[in-house]
């Protein structure tokens, strides 16, 4: 909630409402540029005229003025790209072996058609009974996911468990066994798995 207004600024706002008209269809809109080069008695001071810029604020450019300014919309990656351009953690030989597929995974949970609810808790059971048996590579198999809508009223996101495995395994309890997570190798599922790389237990 904002602060409550001080005396000079209610009756500076009185004297700007004084001098507006209410719209009215097909009347023209009140230009705040005009309001805001009023005379000298209305406006004797900056620090009046800051205080109208302040309250009165227009929601854009004119039409067919260029705005000073665009605002930045970031495009937020895909999955398979964060986990791809993830720092390495582990050592980079045994990484490099992993991403080759040459290491043999310990391991491995399929999650593929099961929903969110089923499959967080069966991740967290396998990745902390993994990690408690000291056991390093394993693979954690979520399928591609679906390859296009199914016309339903409410939109499906593409590959709804690739998407939200590694979210999971960055979070605790599981973050604090998972050293690192990558694509599987297509020897191992490629697109529609992970290998998740384990801390060795302390």
């Amino acid at each position: 909630m904002g602060r409550k207004l001080k005396p000079e600024e209610v009756e500076l706002w009185k004297q700007v409402t004084d001098r507006t008209e209410q719209l009215k269809q097909g009347r023209k809109p009140v230009d705040f540029g005009t309001i805001l080069n009023m005379e000298p008695q209305i406006l004797p001071t900056p620090k009046r005229r800051k205080l109208i810029e302040t309250l009165v604020k227009p929601l854009g450019p004119k039409v067919g003025q260029k705005s000073k300014s665009l605002t930045r919309v970031d495009r937020i990656a895909p999955i398979s790209e964060q986990v791809r351009n993830s720092k390495i953690t582990m050592d980079r030989k045994a990484f490099d072996q992993m991403k080759r597929g040459k290491l043999k995974p310990e391991g491995r949970l399929d999650l593929h058609g099961l929903t969110l609810d089923r499959a967080h808790p069966l991740l967290t059971q396998f990745i902390l009974s993994a990690y408690g048996n000291g056991k390093r590579l394993v693979l954690v198999i979520t399928g591609k996911g679906k390859s296009r809508d199914d016309g339903g009223p409410i939109p499906v996101r593409f590959g709804v468990l690739r998407h939200q495995v590694p979210q999971w395994l960055a979070l605790v309890p599981l973050s604090s066994a998972v050293l690192q997570v990558t694509q599987a190798h297509d020897r191992h599922g490629g697109g529609g798995a992970y290998y998740v790389y384990l801390r060795k237990p302390r």
